[in-house]
C-alpha cells in the first residue's frame, strides 16, 4: 500500500511540475513571436531609410550633377557612398543590437547633416530646384535613423549583470564611441559639409571702382565667373578665394594704389561652374586659368601679376607659383594644412599625434566626396617658388594649423617674409592693424611688380 501511495504521490508531483510549464508555453512562444516581428520592423525602417540614402546620392552625382560635370566626374563620390548603404543594409539583419544602433545613428547623423546642408540650405538661400527634393528627403530619413538608433541602443542595454561590471562596461562603450566619433564620424561630416554646402548667392560687388563682370574657363573645361578691374599702373593682384566682403575690402587697398584687381568665384561657387571644395583641392587649375585671362588684357604692361590669398585663398596661390613663372609675387595670409600632408607638418606633434588624428579619416572622406587625389604638401611646394617674392601672414591668435606658416617659411628660400600679426584672428590682420597691413602689403607689391621699370 505504501508502494502505491509513493507511486500515486509521485505521480501527482509530476502532474503537478508539468502543468505550469504547458500553461507558461503560449506566452513565451508569444514573446518570442513579438520580438521577432518588432526587429524585422526595425530592419525595415533601417533598410528603407538606407534606400532614401543611396536614392539621393544618385541623384546628387549622377542625374543633377553641378554645371560643367557630368555624371563620369563623380564616380567615387557616387559609387562608393551608394556601395557603403547596400552593404549595410544587408548586413543589419546579422548584426547584434548594439552594432545596429550605433550604424543606424552614424548613418543617420551623416545623412541629415548633409541633407541641411545641401538641400535645405538651398531651399532656405535660393529656391528648389535639382536634387533638393531628395537631399531633403535624405534629412528626413537622417532624423529617423537617429532616432531608430538611440531606441535601439536602450532596448538592447543589460540589466542583469552586476552593477559594478555593468558600469565599467558603459563606461568603456562611451568612450570608445566617443574616439570613434571624433576620429570618424566628425571628419566624414566635415568632408560632406566641404564639398556639398549649397552654393550662396553671389554678393553686392563693392569695390569702390568700376569693374565688369568677366569668364575664362579652366583647363579641365570649366567656366568661371568673376569681376575686374583694369589697372592703373600696369600691374595686376588676383585676390583669392570669391568674393566676400573681406575679400572686397583687400582689393578696396589695391585698387587705390593704381593696381587691377581679379577676384573671382572658384569652381563651385556663385555663377562658377564645378563641384565644391572648400579646402581649395584642385583650386590651382582655377587659378591657372585667370592668370591666362589677365595675360591677354591690354592694361597689364609687362606681365606683371601678383596675388593675394586669404586662408585656403594663400595656399591655393602658393601652389600655384608652384605651378607657373607667370605669377610673380604672392602674399598668403592664414595658409594652414588642407590634407594630412601638410598636418604631418605642425610644429610640437608628437609621433601619436600625428597619426591618431581626424586628419587620416577626413583625407581619405575628401578624396571620394571630390573625386580627387589630395593636393600636393605645400611644405614641398614652396621650394619650387624660392626664386620669387612670397609674403606670408600668419595670425599669433588665429587658428592653430597657421603655426605651419614658420614651416613654409623655412623652406621656401630667402626671397620670403614672414610677418607674425600679434593682434587680430584668422585673416584679420587687414582689420585689426589696417595702417600696417597697407603698408607692408602694397610695398611688398610694389617692390616685386613695380620695381625696375
Amino acid at each position: 500500500m505504501a508502494d502505491v501511495l509513493s507511486r500515486s504521490q509521485r505521480a501527482g508531483v509530476a502532474q503537478r511540475a508539468a502543468a505550469p510549464a504547458s500553461t507558461a508555453r503560449p506566452e513565451h512562444v508569444g514573446l518570442g513571436r513579438r520580438a521577432r516581428a518588432l526587429m524585422r520592423d526595425r530592419v525595415r525602417l533601417f533598410q528603407v531609410g538606407a534606400a532614401v540614402i543611396a536614392v539621393a546620392v544618385a541623384d546628387d552625382a549622377f542625374v543633377h550633377p553641378e554645371p560643367g560635370t557630368s555624371a563620369g566626374d563623380h564616380l567615387a563620390s557616387g559609387l562608393i557612398p551608394i556601395a557603403i548603404a547596400v552593404l549595410a543594409a544587408l548586413a543589419y539583419p546579422r548584426l547584434r543590437a548594439g552594432l545596429r544602433g550605433c550604424i543606424a545613428l552614424v548613418f543617420g547623423a551623416l545623412a541629415l547633416e548633409a541633407g541641411i546642408v545641401d538641400g535645405i540650405r538651398h531651399v532656405l538661400i535660393n529656391t528648389a530646384s535639382g536634387d533638393d527634393l531628395t537631399a531633403i528627403l535624405a534629412a528626413l530619413a537622417g532624423a529617423g535613423l537617429l532616432v531608430l538608433g538611440a531606441v535601439t541602443l536602450w532596448d538592447s542595454r543589460r540589466a542583469d549583470d552586476p552593477r559594478s561590471r555593468r558600469y565599467a562596461r558603459r563606461a568603456l562603450e562611451s568612450v570608445l564611441a566617443v574616439v570613434l566619433t571624433v576620429l570618424v564620424v566628425v571628419p566624414v561630416g566635415m568632408a560632406i559639409l566641404a564639398t556639398h554646402v549649397a552654393r550662396d548667392p553671389v554678393p553686392v560687388a563693392n569695390l569702390g571702382a568700376a569693374y565688369r563682370t568677366v569668364t575664362f574657363t579652366t583647363s579641365d573645361g570649366l567656366r568661371l565667373s568673376g569681376w575686374y578691374v583694369p589697372s592703373r599702373n600696369g600691374a595686376v593682384v588676383i585676390v583669392s578665394p570669391g568674393r566676400s566682403a573681406q575679400v572686397q575690402e583687400h582689393a578696396r587697398m589695391l585698387l587705390r594704389h593704381g593696381y587691377g584687381v581679379l577676384v573671382f568665384a572658384r569652381r563651385g561657387e556663385g555663377q562658377s561652374q564645378g563641384d565644391r571644395n572648400r579646402y581649395g583641392w584642385s583650386g590651382d587649375k582655377d587659378l591657372i586659368a585667370t592668370v591666362a585671362f589677365l595675360g591677354r588684357q591690354p592694361d597689364l604692361r609687362h606681365g606683371e601679376i601678383g596675388g593675394l590669398g586669404l586662408s585656403v585663398g594663400g595656399e591655393m596661390l602658393l601652389q600655384t607659383a608652384a605651378e607657373t613663372t607667370a605669377l610673380k609675387a604672392v602674399v598668403s595670409e592664414g595658409a594652414g594644412r588642407r590634407s594630412l600632408r601638410e598636418h604631418l607638418h605642425i610644429p610640437g606633434l608628437g609621433a601619436v599625434q600625428k597619426w591618431v588624428t581626424p586628419w587620416v579619416v577626413q583625407t581619405g572622406a575628401l578624396t571620394v566626396m571630390s573625386n580627387a587625389a589630395p593636393p600636393p604638401d605645400l611644405a614641398h611646394v614652396v621650394t619650387h617658388i624660392s626664386a620669387r617674392h612670397l609674403l606670408l601672414i600668419r595670425a599669433l591668435h588665429g587658428l592653430d594649423d597657421e603655426s605651419l606658416n614658420r614651416v613654409y617659411y623655412a623652406h621656401a628660400g630667402r626671397s620670403a617674409a614672414l610677418w607674425e600679426v600679434p593682434r587680430g584672428g584668422h585673416t584679420g590682420a587687414l582689420a585689426a592693424m589696417p595702417q600696417q597691413y597697407e603698408a607692408r602689403v602694397v610695398g611688398f607689391f610694389d617692390r616685386a611688380l613695380l620695381a625696375g621699370r
